[in-house]
């Protein structure tokens, strides 16, 4: 098969990662794609450490050092900037007026990957002190040794309705029925939608219940409507048609994985699947981390072990934590934390005394238009990011994945040297203003 015919093929959703290699192969342009994908060195940006002063000079300087256009300082900095109700109308009901967070930038953060490739100021909202220091101090890390490579590796976003019949005989008479309808259920369902598109059906029979599990992509939107209105207009064309009528169906039946940690998440795929690595000389870990790779890589391999004795789903240390002041900084849905806060952490040190670190998200729902990221401010936060508007989802996954790399680096440093307690009592206890003699 020939580039052009992947590329046909593909036409409404993305590559996976083999076909991506493919082509590049295809195309004699694996050269470049292995380049794009090579960390950068170059000393041509300024690594910063992070602290707490909120003086007026303090909070300039930092600005100053972001290439924002100076609307977006106005709409995130500005306290008069503050948006007007009538912004709400399709993102709450009862609206009683609006909850202030504050918001740290962590950054510069390089990235080399295969949808998002430069150095990324990535903005937090967070009232966890040491937070955005310590995500800080792990893209500080990774940028001064050239960068973390990410790859997009596949995505989709399920809706599991179920059917619910009185024999089992019924039940799997039905199921041979929807397996041999899939195209007229992509027409219902892709009727409903200008971005989204069916990529896969599967069915699950236990006993007499069904479930018809629709997999979709979904643009630059993180898509939970868009698949919950699709699917409700495949299953009203099953409805109408089906041969072998269900006693009761629901649109959604528990089995997508919808909100929750699951034990399918390394199976398949929900939202957006990437994984990041970075490759962290000595003198970078002992500088920025003040750690060794052997120490983190013994505290990584007991903490494996906690993780599986505690029956956590994934092994890492605390995605939770970058996720979630990322997805409210930038108007995600926050209760997608839950599914997309899962997950591989891996580390290994080298004989030259470097670290190898990796981590796995499969499970990262993120958009760049719709729900709550065209809201004034979390508009304003993506425009920071650079990854505003169409185009940018993948990007954003990418970054999302990089940032818990560099989340994830701090943390195992900051336990397997000791210094983890000392960091959270010197940032959360410490008094409430600080005073620049700058």
């Amino acid at each position: 098969m020939n580039a052009v015919a992947i590329e046909e093929g593909m036409t409404s959703r993305i590559k996976s990662c083999v076909d991506m290699f493919h082509a590049a192969v295809a195309d004699g342009e694996v050269d470049a794609l292995r380049t794009r994908l090579r960390p950068d060195t170059a000393p041509d940006v300024a690594v910063r450490q992070a602290d707490a002063l909120t003086t007026p000079f303090a909070i300039d300087r930092r600005w100053r050092h972001l290439s924002a256009a100076e609307a977006t300082r106005g709409v995130i900095g500005e306290a008069a900037a503050r948006p007007a109700p009538e912004c709400f109308s399709r993102n709450i009901e009862n609206y009683i007026g609006q909850v202030t967070l504050p918001v740290g930038v962590v950054g510069p953060l390089r990235v080399r990957g295969t949808h998002a490739c430069g150095d990324f100021h990535v903005p937090l909202a967070t009232t966890e002190a040491a937070l955005v220091a310590s995500c800080q101090r792990g893209a500080s890390a990774i940028t001064e040794s050239g960068g973390c490579v990410a790859i997009t590796l596949s995505e989709g976003v399920s809706r599991s309705p179920g059917f619910v019949f009185g024999t089992l005989v019924e039940a799997c008479e039905f199921a041979a029925w929807v397996a041999g309808a899939e195209a007229p259920l992509r027409k219902a369902a892709e009727a409903t939608t200008r971005h989204g598109r069916l990529s896969s059906l599967r069915i699950s029979v236990e006993g007499t219940h069904v479930w018809v599990i629709f997999e979709y992509t979904t643009g630059d939107a993180s898509g939970q409507n868009m698949v919950t209105i699709a699917t409700q207009a495949a299953c009203e064309w099953i409805m109408a048609c089906t041969p072998v009528r269900p006693l009761r169906w629901y649109v959604e039946a528990n089995l997508s994985g919808d909100k929750k940690a699951s034990a399918q998440s390394f199976q398949s795929v929900r939202g957006r699947k990437v994984c990041a690595e970075a490759h962290l000389p000595a003198s970078v870990l002992s500088h920025r981390l003040q750690c060794d790779a052997r120490a983190m890589e013994d505290y990584w391999r007991m903490s494996a072990l906690g993780s599986v004795m505690s029956g956590a789903i994934g092994v890492q240390g605390h995605y939770a934590n970058p996720l979630a002041a990322l997805y409210i900084a930038t108007g995600q849905d926050a209760a997608c934390v839950s599914e997309s806060a899962v997950g591989v952490t891996r580390f290994e040190s080298r004989p030259d005394g470097s670290l190898y670190a990796s981590v796995t998200l499969p499970n990262i729902m993120v958009g760049t238009v719709g729900g709550g990221t065209g809201l004034p401010t979390q508009r304003a936060c993506l425009e920071l990011l650079g990854l505003a508007g169409e185009g940018k989802a993948r990007a954003l996954a990418e970054v999302v994945a990089s940032l818990s790399l560099a989340a994830e680096l701090s943390i195992i440093a900051a336990l397997a040297s000791g210094h983890f307690t000392r960091a959270h009592a010197k940032l959360a206890r410490g008094p409430r203003e600080s005073v620049s003699h700058e």
